[in-house]
Protein backbone atom coordinates (compact mmCIF):
# COMPACT_ATOMS: atom_id res chain seq x y z
CA UNK A 1 0.00 0.00 0.00
CA UNK A 2 0.80 3.45 -0.83
CA UNK A 3 1.97 5.71 1.75
CA UNK A 4 -0.23 8.98 1.98
CA UNK A 5 0.62 12.84 2.93
CA UNK A 6 -0.53 13.83 6.03
CA UNK A 7 -3.82 15.44 5.92
CA UNK A 8 -3.87 19.19 4.86
CA UNK A 9 -4.46 22.08 7.35
CA UNK A 10 -8.05 23.24 7.75
CA UNK A 11 -9.28 19.59 7.87
CA UNK A 12 -12.11 19.15 10.42
CA UNK A 13 -11.37 17.63 14.12
CA UNK A 14 -13.71 14.52 13.11
CA UNK A 15 -10.81 13.08 11.12
CA UNK A 16 -8.00 11.58 13.01
CA UNK A 17 -4.19 11.39 11.93
CA UNK A 18 -3.69 7.94 11.44
CA UNK A 19 -5.93 7.75 9.13
CA UNK A 20 -9.01 6.87 10.39
CA UNK A 21 -12.38 8.94 10.73
CA UNK A 22 -16.09 8.35 11.77
CA UNK A 23 -18.47 8.90 8.41
CA UNK A 24 -21.37 11.11 9.28
CA UNK A 25 -22.47 11.18 5.77
CA UNK A 26 -22.81 9.04 2.36
CA UNK A 27 -23.28 10.91 -1.38
CA UNK A 28 -24.00 7.98 -4.04
CA UNK A 29 -23.71 9.03 -7.12
CA UNK A 30 -23.99 7.79 -10.85
CA UNK A 31 -22.54 9.78 -13.88
CA UNK A 32 -22.79 7.18 -16.63
CA UNK A 33 -26.22 5.51 -15.53
CA UNK A 34 -27.96 6.15 -18.63
CA UNK A 35 -27.94 5.58 -22.70
CA UNK A 36 -30.56 7.98 -23.23
CA UNK A 37 -30.26 10.38 -26.17
CA UNK A 38 -32.15 13.58 -25.76
CA UNK A 39 -35.09 13.99 -28.25
CA UNK A 40 -33.29 17.37 -29.81
CA UNK A 41 -29.85 15.34 -30.11
CA UNK A 42 -30.99 12.66 -32.02
CA UNK A 43 -30.26 13.40 -35.39
CA UNK A 44 -26.55 13.50 -34.32
CA UNK A 45 -27.11 9.97 -33.20
CA UNK A 46 -28.87 8.96 -36.09
CA UNK A 47 -25.93 8.41 -38.20
CA UNK A 48 -23.87 6.39 -35.40
CA UNK A 49 -22.26 2.88 -35.42
CA UNK A 50 -24.88 0.37 -35.03
CA UNK A 51 -25.46 -0.98 -31.31
CA UNK A 52 -23.22 2.52 -30.06
CA UNK A 53 -25.90 3.02 -27.44
CA UNK A 54 -26.15 -0.33 -26.62
CA UNK A 55 -22.16 -0.30 -25.74
CA UNK A 56 -19.77 0.40 -22.43
CA UNK A 57 -19.14 3.94 -24.59
CA UNK A 58 -22.38 5.33 -24.28
CA UNK A 59 -23.32 4.34 -20.44
CA UNK A 60 -22.13 1.54 -17.40
CA UNK A 61 -23.91 -1.09 -17.65
CA UNK A 62 -25.51 -1.80 -14.25
CA UNK A 63 -23.99 0.64 -12.34
CA UNK A 64 -27.85 2.44 -12.15
CA UNK A 65 -28.74 -0.69 -10.18
CA UNK A 66 -25.53 -0.67 -8.07
CA UNK A 67 -26.15 3.00 -7.22
CA UNK A 68 -29.68 2.91 -6.31
CA UNK A 69 -28.79 -0.27 -3.85
CA UNK A 70 -26.32 1.42 -2.12
CA UNK A 71 -28.23 4.52 -1.42
CA UNK A 72 -30.86 2.59 -0.24
CA UNK A 73 -28.78 0.62 2.20
CA UNK A 74 -27.16 3.40 4.01
CA UNK A 75 -30.03 5.95 3.57
CA UNK A 76 -28.08 8.26 1.35
CA UNK A 77 -29.06 10.75 -1.34
CA UNK A 78 -28.74 9.23 -4.81
CA UNK A 79 -27.81 11.22 -8.27
CA UNK A 80 -27.81 9.48 -11.48
CA UNK A 81 -27.05 11.01 -15.01
CA UNK A 82 -30.10 11.31 -17.10
CA UNK A 83 -27.97 11.44 -20.45
CA UNK A 84 -25.44 9.43 -22.41
CA UNK A 85 -22.20 10.10 -21.89
CA UNK A 86 -21.79 10.82 -25.80
CA UNK A 87 -23.55 13.63 -25.21
CA UNK A 88 -21.62 15.08 -22.81
CA UNK A 89 -19.19 12.91 -20.11
CA UNK A 90 -20.35 14.02 -16.16
CA UNK A 91 -17.30 12.32 -14.86
CA UNK A 92 -14.84 14.60 -16.84
CA UNK A 93 -13.97 18.27 -16.09
CA UNK A 94 -14.80 21.43 -18.18
CA UNK A 95 -11.38 21.67 -20.85
CA UNK A 96 -10.96 17.66 -20.45
CA UNK A 97 -10.54 16.68 -24.60
CA UNK A 98 -13.12 13.39 -23.55
CA UNK A 99 -16.03 15.88 -22.06
CA UNK A 100 -17.65 15.59 -25.65
CA UNK A 101 -17.60 12.50 -27.73
CA UNK A 102 -16.58 12.13 -31.49
CA UNK A 103 -20.78 12.73 -32.12
CA UNK A 104 -21.24 16.35 -30.54
CA UNK A 105 -17.06 17.99 -30.23
CA UNK A 106 -17.55 19.09 -34.04
CA UNK A 107 -20.75 21.21 -32.64
CA UNK A 108 -20.48 24.96 -32.55
CA UNK A 109 -18.78 26.43 -29.84
CA UNK A 110 -22.25 28.05 -28.06
CA UNK A 111 -24.34 24.31 -29.25
CA UNK A 112 -21.76 22.55 -27.19
CA UNK A 113 -21.86 25.41 -24.15
CA UNK A 114 -25.74 24.90 -24.37
CA UNK A 115 -25.17 21.11 -23.84
CA UNK A 116 -22.93 22.04 -20.50
CA UNK A 117 -25.55 24.54 -18.53
CA UNK A 118 -28.14 22.22 -19.94
CA UNK A 119 -27.38 18.90 -18.63
CA UNK A 120 -24.17 18.70 -16.96
CA UNK A 121 -23.45 21.36 -14.82
CA UNK A 122 -27.10 20.71 -12.97
CA UNK A 123 -25.99 17.23 -12.04
CA UNK A 124 -22.32 18.39 -11.08
CA UNK A 125 -23.63 20.93 -8.98
CA UNK A 126 -26.91 19.03 -7.22
CA UNK A 127 -24.22 16.45 -6.10
CA UNK A 128 -21.13 19.23 -4.70
CA UNK A 129 -24.14 20.99 -2.78
CA UNK A 130 -24.89 17.37 -1.41
CA UNK A 131 -21.40 16.98 -0.40
CA UNK A 132 -20.77 20.43 0.75
CA UNK A 133 -24.43 20.39 3.27
CA UNK A 134 -23.18 16.25 4.25
CA UNK A 135 -19.79 18.29 5.02
CA UNK A 136 -20.70 20.83 7.50
CA UNK A 137 -21.75 17.48 9.66
CA UNK A 138 -18.04 15.57 9.38
CA UNK A 139 -16.69 13.34 7.20
CA UNK A 140 -18.17 12.90 4.01
CA UNK A 141 -17.74 9.27 2.17
CA UNK A 142 -18.94 10.10 -2.06
CA UNK A 143 -19.57 6.73 -3.84
CA UNK A 144 -19.44 7.39 -7.64
CA UNK A 145 -20.66 3.62 -8.95
CA UNK A 146 -19.50 2.59 -12.15
CA UNK A 147 -18.89 -0.73 -14.16
CA UNK A 148 -15.86 -1.56 -16.80
CA UNK A 149 -16.43 -3.64 -20.12
CA UNK A 150 -14.31 -7.02 -19.53
CA UNK A 151 -12.62 -6.74 -22.53
CA UNK A 152 -10.65 -3.49 -23.79
CA UNK A 153 -8.71 -3.34 -26.68
CA UNK A 154 -8.21 -7.18 -26.60
CA UNK A 155 -6.82 -6.57 -23.10
CA UNK A 156 -8.92 -8.72 -20.48
CA UNK A 157 -9.99 -6.91 -17.04
CA UNK A 158 -8.18 -9.06 -14.17
CA UNK A 159 -10.90 -7.84 -11.19
CA UNK A 160 -14.41 -8.78 -10.35
CA UNK A 161 -14.67 -5.44 -8.61
CA UNK A 162 -12.28 -2.48 -7.75
CA UNK A 163 -11.72 0.42 -5.57
CA UNK A 164 -10.34 3.82 -7.00
CA UNK A 165 -8.74 6.44 -4.80
CA UNK A 166 -6.08 8.81 -4.18
CA UNK A 167 -3.63 7.11 -2.07
CA UNK A 168 -2.16 10.03 -1.20
CA UNK A 169 -5.05 10.63 1.24
CA UNK A 170 -4.87 9.28 4.02
CA UNK A 171 -8.35 8.53 5.51
CA UNK A 172 -9.08 7.19 1.91
CA UNK A 173 -6.05 4.86 1.92
CA UNK A 174 -7.09 3.98 5.34
CA UNK A 175 -10.73 2.99 4.12
CA UNK A 176 -10.24 1.48 0.85
CA UNK A 177 -7.64 -1.44 3.20
CA UNK A 178 -11.60 -1.80 5.09
CA UNK A 179 -13.88 -1.67 2.20
CA UNK A 180 -11.59 -4.12 0.33
CA UNK A 181 -11.49 -6.49 3.21
CA UNK A 182 -15.23 -6.27 3.23
CA UNK A 183 -15.79 -6.85 -0.32
CA UNK A 184 -14.24 -10.17 -0.01
CA UNK A 185 -16.19 -11.10 2.72
CA UNK A 186 -19.29 -10.44 0.97
CA UNK A 187 -19.06 -11.39 -2.64
CA UNK A 188 -18.80 -14.78 -4.05
CA UNK A 189 -15.59 -17.06 -2.74
CA UNK A 190 -12.93 -16.30 -5.56
CA UNK A 191 -14.17 -12.70 -6.33
CA UNK A 192 -11.43 -10.40 -7.03
CA UNK A 193 -11.29 -7.13 -5.27
CA UNK A 194 -8.63 -4.49 -6.62
CA UNK A 195 -7.61 -1.12 -5.75
CA UNK A 196 -6.92 1.29 -8.46
CA UNK A 197 -7.69 -0.46 -11.45
CA UNK A 198 -8.33 -0.60 -14.32
CA UNK A 199 -7.86 3.19 -13.87
CA UNK A 200 -6.02 5.24 -11.66
CA UNK A 201 -8.31 6.72 -8.73
CA UNK A 202 -6.46 10.25 -9.29
CA UNK A 203 -7.21 9.99 -13.17
CA UNK A 204 -9.76 12.97 -14.33
CA UNK A 205 -13.25 12.47 -12.93
CA UNK A 206 -15.69 13.95 -10.45
CA UNK A 207 -14.16 12.47 -7.32
CA UNK A 208 -10.79 14.12 -8.46
CA UNK A 209 -12.38 17.57 -9.08
CA UNK A 210 -14.16 17.25 -5.50
CA UNK A 211 -10.96 16.39 -4.09
CA UNK A 212 -9.34 19.65 -4.87
CA UNK A 213 -12.40 22.10 -2.64
CA UNK A 214 -12.50 19.61 0.17
CA UNK A 215 -9.81 18.48 2.14
CA UNK A 216 -8.82 14.77 3.24
CA UNK A 217 -11.10 14.14 6.35
CA UNK A 218 -13.69 15.54 5.41
CA UNK A 219 -14.13 14.49 1.97
CA UNK A 220 -13.26 10.74 0.94
CA UNK A 221 -14.08 10.43 -3.00
CA UNK A 222 -14.33 6.53 -3.90
CA UNK A 223 -15.08 5.28 -7.39
CA UNK A 224 -16.61 1.83 -6.95
CA UNK A 225 -15.86 -0.33 -10.46
CA UNK A 226 -17.97 -3.16 -11.02
CA UNK A 227 -16.88 -5.89 -14.08
CA UNK A 228 -19.90 -5.60 -16.33
CA UNK A 229 -20.04 -9.12 -16.92
CA UNK A 230 -21.74 -10.03 -14.39
CA UNK A 231 -24.79 -7.76 -15.37
CA UNK A 232 -27.78 -9.07 -15.82
CA UNK A 233 -26.39 -12.97 -15.23
CA UNK A 234 -28.49 -15.03 -12.56
CA UNK A 235 -25.99 -13.89 -9.73
CA UNK A 236 -26.43 -10.42 -10.59
CA UNK A 237 -28.82 -9.20 -8.02
CA UNK A 238 -26.99 -11.03 -4.74
CA UNK A 239 -23.93 -9.65 -6.26
CA UNK A 240 -25.38 -5.90 -5.82
CA UNK A 241 -26.89 -6.69 -2.64
CA UNK A 242 -23.21 -8.34 -1.79
CA UNK A 243 -21.74 -4.89 -2.73
CA UNK A 244 -24.74 -2.47 -0.41
CA UNK A 245 -23.97 -4.81 2.45
CA UNK A 246 -20.09 -3.93 2.20
CA UNK A 247 -20.90 -0.33 2.14
CA UNK A 248 -22.72 -0.39 5.08
CA UNK A 249 -20.46 -2.97 6.64
CA UNK A 250 -17.51 0.12 6.37
CA UNK A 251 -19.77 2.95 7.20
CA UNK A 252 -20.81 0.87 10.68
CA UNK A 253 -16.94 -0.04 10.84
CA UNK A 254 -16.08 3.35 10.80
CA UNK A 255 -18.57 4.75 13.69
CA UNK A 256 -17.24 1.88 15.81
CA UNK A 257 -14.15 2.63 15.10
CA UNK A 258 -14.38 5.86 15.94
CA UNK A 259 -16.21 5.08 19.26
CA UNK A 260 -13.43 2.54 20.20
CA UNK A 261 -10.78 5.14 19.97
CA UNK A 262 -9.17 7.07 23.28
CA UNK A 263 -10.24 10.71 24.02
CA UNK A 264 -7.75 12.84 23.19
Amino acid sequence: MVDGAAAPAGARPSAETSGRCRIAAVVVSCEHASRAVPDEYRPLFAAAADGILDSHRAYDAGAAEVAAALAERVGAPLFTGEATRLLVDLNRSIGHPRLFSELTRALPAAERTRIVERHYRPYRDAVERAVADAARRGAVLHVSAHSFTPVLDGVERRADVALLFDPRRRTEASLAIGWRDALRQALPAGAVVRRNYPYRGVADGFTTQLRKRFPDGVYLGFELEVNQRHVGTAQWPAYVRALAASLARVVQGSSMRDAAAPPR
